[in-house]
């Protein structure tokens, strides 16, 4: 089975460093567990507090800002109650209290992309572009994004959401992976961010963790 990001990125996946192709390139029963500082945390204006601080309460976004903060990203990839491949994206960051930023992640044949639901309910579903930069990066940058609640499903305006880019390297100097991460909206500017390294450690006939996963699925007209 391949991975979902070997299928969002066809013959382009071969491109990546690889140690980038060893971080995406694995499916269900594997995991990747990365553990580092992020060099800076940070936020935009004062207006941005209400909106992340909202987003905070299941997961969804960041609502605080600092320094050298210690860092744990968990990838756990599995087939979800509708079958699917699926990845874990959960984020957490050590400060006083710690904080997490969830995603789970499924590759659509249908819309011919990623799509990742955030949070701990999968309320909020959002397309994932990825591609090679020529160093042998990984970029993703978000898209269209929807609101599930029960049978219904609503469109977000780009205007009133954010978008999402993330940059991440591999780091032959240090031996550590590089991330970037800007969430920004069209008409307020920057939003949050983060920036930092890690290393990694892999997992064969990985469980997966129930604190991992979402408390519910979403079927999703994915």
């Amino acid at each position: 089975m391949s991975s979902i990001f070997q299928r969002a990125l066809g013959a382009d996946f071969d491109r990546l460093h690889p140690q980038l192709r060893r971080r995406f390139g694995f499916s269900s029963g594997q995991a990747c567990v990365g553990t580092g500082v992020m060099d800076k945390i940070w936020s935009g204006g004062g207006f941005t507090k209400p909106f992340l601080a909202l987003g905070a309460k299941r997961h969804i976004l960041l609502p605080a800002t600092g320094q050298d903060v210690p860092f744990t990203i968990q990838n756990y990839a599995y087939r979800d109650s509708y079958g699917r491949e699926t990845l874990t994206f959960v984020r957490t960051f050590d400060f006083d209290q710690p904080r997490r930023w969830d995603a789970t992640m499924v590759y659509s044949p249908r819309r011919g992309t990623i799509v990742d639901y955030l949070g701990t309910h999968q309320h909020v579903a959002v397309d994932l572009r990825a591609s090679v930069d020529d160093a042998g990066g990984l970029i993703i940058r978000s898209g269209a994004q929807r609101w599930h609640q029960g049978p219904l499903t609503l469109g977000i305006p780009l205007l009133v959401s954010g978008i999402a880019t993330v940059r991440e390297s591999f780091d032959d100097d240090l031996g550590r992976f590089r991330i970037s991460v800007t969430v920004a909206n069209r008409r307020f500017g920057p939003l949050f961010g983060y920036h930092g390294t890690f290393a990694a450690t892999y997992t064969e006939g990985a469980d997966v963790p129930a604190s991992v996963r979402p408390n519910r699925e979403v079927v999703a007209r994915a």
